[in-house]
């Protein structure tokens, strides 16, 4: 009999930064992340993963979730452009980056490195069994989705994940599948 992995991807609440329409530093949530924590339920899970970063951790505690932190969770490094309204931004340079998967002109992680990442992760947890919930962000979200569909990386950018969405994906023997609710 083949082990079963049922992953939850829960995106943390509101941010600041994303009403703001700028590349995310180590924010906390906002006064909406709060709220809107208040409308969902913790999940029954066996174990709690969390990125390091502190709104995704603020998400868990709201939830009344202890999460083991885990570094393969945390948000896309956008080097130089970390903290910067997206208008602030050069326009060439942000099109080369919306439309080259391989591209980092900001000195940090490109996307294709991002799926590299976490297909990495994706491999190491579809090994484990049980109820799992990950909290963490919308770009390793999409990244997740993304690299256990197969997709190709120029898919990324056609995944829209909400705060406090939830993403679920089963594994069974080493194989992904996308569960939609």
């Amino acid at each position: 009999m083949s082990l079963v992995l049922r992953l939850l991807l829960l995106a943390h609440a509101s941010t600041d930064a994303l009403a703001d329409v700028r590349f995310p530093a180590d924010d906390p949530l906002s006064d909406r992340g709060r709220r809107e924590l208040r409308r969902v339920h913790a999940p029954a899970v066996d174990h709690t993963l969390s990125a390091p970063e502190r709104c995704t951790v603020e998400t868990a505690a709201a939830l009344g979730m202890c999460a083991e932190p885990d570094a393969a969770l945390r948000e896309l490094d956008y080097g130089t452009w970390t903290g910067r309204p997206m208008s602030a931004v050069p326009e060439a340079d942000l099109a080369v980056w919306l439309t080259d998967p391989h591209a980092a002109p900001h000195g940090g992680e490109s996307i294709a490195t991002l799926l590299d990442r976490t297909r990495c992760w994706l491999d190491t947890m579809a090994g484990r069994s049980g109820r799992w919930l990950a909290v963490t962000h919308p770009s390793v979200v999409r990244a997740a989705t993304v690299c256990a569909l197969g997709a190709p990386v120029s898919a990324f950018w056609r995944v829209d994940v909400r705060p406090v969405s939830i993403t679920r994906l089963h594994a069974r023997d080493g194989r992904w599948t996308l569960r939609l609710t």
